[in-house]
């Protein structure tokens, strides 16, 4: 092991230790190279390792500081149950309420636009290569911070006129598709790991070298016909995805 990567992998130890907790002020770069006798630029070259994983940013004036992203875990089949949204969020959805529970602070953008789906989203949706679809984009932040992409696919004949086209949270008793006759009584979820596209790092702000979770859920009616396609870009190290599987 080089001494670089001995000063990173100690680093990176007390940071999932707890020894430097987030927004902690890492050593410096002078103080990394005395303590470990090696030259700046090898200590340097130690704290980059670090920024790559997306552990530490820069910021002016602080130096290099451990990144305060607290990761927040999600009961991803408890999201959309119907006994759920038979009580009602008072106009909030699942998401913001639970990050409510948590004791954070929820915030989303809303826009919505009429588009042609990638073509993952026209396959699960069985729309035509040309076909398209209204989408309702989502940015979810929690505490200031952007934490979620999350773009919701509909057929355009299924919505049209509807409140799900309006730009913000809309809800209703049941969920609004259940309130306009599409009840989803099933879902299928696929999870794939992979690195962000540019404009994915843009709006998350995530630092280089972070990979995300692509989350794809397809909710279907009790005719097994598709009714909503929603992608979800979940920045590795701010979630965990917890579901529960009955055996049998």
């Amino acid at each position: 092991m080089s001494i670089r990567d001995k000063i990173a992998d100690d680093l990176r130890a007390a940071i999932e230790q707890g020894k430097l907790p987030p927004g902690a002020r890492l050593p410096s770069e002078p103080e990394l190279a005395k303590q470990y006798g090696v030259s700046p630029g090898t200590a340097r070259a130690a704290l980059v390792v670090l920024g790559s994983e997306g552990l530490v940013v820069s910021s002016q004036g602080r130096g290099r500081t451990v990144r305060d992203f607290q990761p927040l875990e999600w009961p991803w089949t408890k999201f959309e149950r119907r006994d759920e949204h038979a009580t009602g969020y008072d106009g909030v959805d699942a998401w913001e309420q639970q990050v409510r529970e948590m004791g954070r602070t929820p915030r989303v953008e809303i826009t919505v636009e009429i588009a042609v789906p990638p073509p993952h989203v026209a396959e699960a949706l069985k729309l035509g290569e040309d076909d398209v679809a209204v989408v309702r984009r989502r940015v979810r932040f929690v505490d200031g911070d952007p934490y979620l992409l999350q773009d919701s696919w509909f057929d355009e004949e299924l919505v049209r006129g509807t409140p799900l086209m309006r730009p913000e949270d809309v809800s209703a008793p049941g969920g609004v598709l259940a309130s306009l006759g599409h009840e989803q009584v099933r879902y299928v979820d696929r999870i794939t790991v992979r690195m962000p596209h540019s404009a994915e790092t843009s709006k998350l702000g995530l630092p280089p070298g972070s990979p995300v979770a692509e989350h794809t859920r397809t909710g279907y009616d009790q005719d097994g016909n598709p009714l909503r396609c929603m992608v979800s870009i979940l920045p590795g190290g701010r979630h965990t995805l917890v579901y529960e599987v009955e055996a049998g």
